[in-house]
């Protein structure tokens, strides 16, 4: 992928240097007792792309209902200001549940002008459970090891054999993390937040979030709205409808965008050579799901790895001309080198399962009631596969755990709140992992927040990945805490134009078979990574 377009502008010091500034070490906590000095200890931990990283630790309780009880350890990062102005602590997170921050930290900081950067300590973090956060999560290896049963459970065999996958991954959770699983959620997450906020010495804290992290950043700001001096949210997740709906709305949306990727490829008829009908291209997909389920690619790639390979194109278009490689090499020439490649280069899920994988099903079991009667989920997912059967069942088995989750699931806490600041929202019209109605919905619940709509953009994570428009809206608000207004009706406050579909890869085969570059997209879409 090309290197995207940077931010166009910086803001000037002279006009932040005119706002509040965020107090230090010894604030008032809400508790009216005083917060401790920041005691952190920061040591390098530089990397080629971020050489002014710094990382610490702080421990919270395990239980934030007994303070003095079991402790554990959440890793963090920093980029520390270097400008005289200080706007206090910028906390960034790239979503999941389930996503490691600390790169975070290094990517906002580097993305940003340098003189908005320069006026925060940029701080990254690994939530609970999560990276070198300790104890991290890992309830057992091969969860996803290829090639397994076909995500479509047309047979009772394919069926009985993928609810045996879910309930032992659910099984092998309670047995390694009894004592954890009951607090690893989304509320206990947002309270580390807080201890956090108190450890760096802040009264207040500025946050920037992607997908799940836009939820991460609405409880917080529920739970501790004084707390908040300003707060980003960018393709946002509905909380309203965590998480069993949540995931059916995705599938709906995968299957648009997937059709999107069809239109694409048909577009460019005379590179790919799979026609020029969208609909035509489409049932090519489906007939190459079929050909790998008689007899999988490499021997490693089946229908489920085939729609895992594929569903980071849903996430990202950047994707779509290597993915479309590899597509028409398997279909035109009968190669399936490509598509082996592709699933090594994009698959979705790591084959060993591993931390995200047990984070975000601890979280996401955790947070909010699920049907426990399978029954309910076949009932609703056929009907969901049978208008979009891109991904429908493939999620349904990815989520599919909380069918037989250990703990019991919590009440999802409303988010609606009238206590903020003016607070920014970022939301493409087309995002699939957190469909539109999602930043609508967020903008009812947050009175007083602002609506930047990209329309007709499809792409996750959409502010720092090359829309100069997107990235001014964010800028402004990071310098001088301002947002846009509607001056008429309807849901948005602002709009900004789609970035431009992506071009083809260069034709000769050296170019096409190059594995993707560390622009600034790639680098934010791997960040956030996927399922959320």
């Amino acid at each position: 992928m090309k290197k995207r377009a940077g931010i166009l502008f910086a803001v000037s010091a002279t006009v932040a240097g005119m706002l509040t500034a965020v107090p230090s070490a010894g604030a008032t906590d809400q508790a009216g007792s005083t917060a401790p000095r920041a005691a952190l200890k920061w040591t390098g931990c530089a990397t080629t792309n971020y050489p002014k990283l710094e990382c610490s630790s702080v421990e919270v309780p395990l239980d934030h209902t007994d303070p003095g009880g079991r402790k554990i350890t959440l890793a963090l990062s920093r980029v520390k200001h270097t400008a005289k102005t200080f706007q206090g602590p910028l906390l960034v997170n790239p979503g999941g549940p389930g996503g490691s921050g600390l790169s975070m930290a290094g990517f906002v900081s580097s993305t940003l002008p340098k003189k908005l950067a320069a006026q925060y300590d940029v701080i990254g973090f690994d939530p609970r459970g999560v990276g070198k956060s300790k104890p991290a999560l890992n309830c057992r290896t091969g969860q996803f090891t290829p090639v397994r049963p076909d995500s479509v459970p047309t047979t009772e065999k394919d069926e009985r054999a993928n609810l045996a996958r879910a309930k032992a991954f659910a099984d092998a959770c309670g047995k390694k993390y009894g004592d954890l699983l009951p607090h690893i959620d989304t509320v206990s997450a947002a309270q580390d937040l807080d201890v956090i906020r108190q450890a760096l010495g802040a009264q207040q804290i500025n946050y920037f979030g992607y997908s799940y992290g836009t939820y991460l950043g609405a409880v917080y700001a529920k739970l501790f709205p004084e707390r908040v001096r300003r707060l980003a949210l960018d393709s946002i997740v509905d909380p309203t409808a965590v998480w069993y709906d949540a995931n059916l709305a995705q599938d709906y949306a995968f299957d648009t965008r997937h059709k999107a990727f069809a239109a694409w490829v048909a577009k460019h008829q005379a590179r790919y050579r799979l026609g020029s009908d969208p609909a035509k291209v489409e049932a090519k997909w489906y007939a190459m799901r079929a050909a790998v389920k008689k007899s999988p690619a490499g021997k490693k790639v089946g229908p489920a790895e085939l729609e895992d390979t594929f569903l980071p194109g849903g996430y990202f278009d950047g994707y779509w001309p290597y993915l479309a490689e590899a597509f028409a090499s398997y279909v035109n020439d009968k190669d399936s080198k490509p598509l082996v490649e592709a699933f090594g280069n994009f698959a979705a899920v790591d084959a060993a399962g591993g931390n995200g994988y047990s984070v975000y099903t601890s979280v996401e079991c955790r947070d909010a009631g699920w049907p426990r009667d399978w029954h309910t989920w076949r009932d609703d997912n056929w009907k969901v596969h049978a208008k979009a059967p891109f991904s429908t069942w493939n999620n349904a088995w990815y989520n599919a755990p909380c069918a037989f989750w250990p703990t019991d699931s919590l009440e999802a806490p409303s988010v609606r709140n009238h206590k903020l600041p003016p607070t920014l929202l970022l939301q493409a019209t087309d995002d699939a992992a957190t469909p539109y109605e999602g930043g609508v919905s967020v903008h009812r619940e947050l009175r007083g927040s602002s609506l930047v709509v990209e329309q007709g953009g499809g792409n996750h994570g959409i502010a720092l990945s090359g829309n100069a428009c997107l990235d001014r809206y964010l800028t402004d608000y990071l310098a001088t805490g301002k947002v846009p207004r509607a001056s008429g009706g309807g849901e948005a406050d602002a709009i900004c134009k789609a970035l431009p579909d992506p071009k083809p890869l260069p034709a000769d085969a050296k170019a096409r078979a190059a594995k993707q570059d560390t622009s600034k997209g790639s680098t934010l879409h791997g960040l956030i990574g996927f399922r959320g």
